[in-house]
């Protein structure tokens, strides 16, 4: 009996590590998690946490800028009892807004742990590699994206924020922050879908042990009528944001799908059960014009 039991403990480890990737901090990270871009108000964001939370999702991402921090905060303390969960069972995300770069960093880093009201936070990003209030030309958005790099440090080395990492930065400005940081990000979050494969900062991301994460995995919606994805879909008899984000997944890529509509949730966390073929990774992929559904562009931030 102790055997069979060791054999089933191991079978779901191993089934939670292939759901997972490792940081370079020795921390897992789901490759499944829950965005939570516009969802606004405690009713949403519990109708929304206990759909995700009874679907298996254990990542949840959410944003100073999201202003939904207090709320996502009381949706995970009210519901993971109900799940049988505790803090430690999830993993959460949050990113210091553009208008806090520079001298409000930490300032801006303390108000995300109190409005999620956690005694720490998983993974803690730099949202975007400009400063609100900056033209994207001035020379000051690198100084103050350097001084928020060591703030971040800063947190991280009290375990405030047991990992740190940056969302939308280019290749030039990750290049600029690796060749000064004391704590190599542990995740680059950014725009990626079949449409925008960005292989030179997945490269990069690669080569120095940083965690390439997606979102916009659906092309805010735009990639769900293309012809390609449809027949990937029909074949798999799936639907096609379940092949996009499985795309992603299959590639060992963290996705954050947002939906305000429960089912939606669900059918978006149904990812583990199915592979793409090689040849649909690659008619897929083949869909790589660049194009970006963000309508800002970070690449023009000096």
């Amino acid at each position: 009996m102790v055997d069979s039991i060791n054999e089933a403990d191991r079978k779901t480890q191993m089934s939670d590590h292939q759901r997972s990737v490792l940081l370079n901090t020795g921390a897992r990270m789901p490759l499944l998690g829950l965005g939570t871009w516009e969802l606004r108000g405690i009713e949403t964001l519990r109708l929304i946490v206990d759909a995700a939370l009874a679907a298996g999702y254990r990542l949840f991402d959410t944003a100073a800028d999201y202003q939904n921090e207090v709320e996502v905060g009381q949706a995970l303390r009210e519901l993971l009892p109900k799940h049988g969960l505790s803090r430690a069972d999830v993993f959460v995300t949050s990113k210091l807004g553009p208008r806090d770069q520079g001298p409000m960093a930490s300032e801006g880093c303390q108000r995300s742990l109190d409005q999620l009201d956690l005694d720490y936070i998983d993974l803690f990003l730099v949202h975007w590699p400009g400063t609100q209030g900056l033209r994207v030309e001035d020379p000051q958005n690198k100084v103050n994206r350097a001084q928020t790099w060591e703030i971040l440090e800063d947190f991280h080395s009290r375990g405030l924020f047991r990992a740190i990492g940056v969302s939308n930065y280019t290749v030039r400005h990750m290049e600029e922050l690796l060749a000064s940081c004391k704590v190599v990000p542990a995740v680059l979050q950014v725009e990626f879908h079949p449409r925008l494969i960005q292989k030179e900062l997945r490269a990069l991301c690669a080569e120095r042990g940083v965690c390439f994460e997606a979102y916009s995995s659906l092309g805010t919606g735009a990639l769900l009528s293309d012809p390609a994805v449809l027949e990937v879909a029909s074949g798999c008899k799936r639907n096609a944001a379940q092949v996009l984000l499985k795309w992603a997944v299959q590639q060992n890529v963290p996705v954050l799908p947002k939906s305000c509509n429960p089912s939606r949730v669900l059918e978006n966390g149904q990812l583990f059960d199915f592979e793409l073929s090689q040849e649909n990774m690659k008619k897929l992929t083949s869909l790589d014009n660049g194009q970006r559904f963000d309508p800002e562009d970070p690449t023009v931030v000096v």
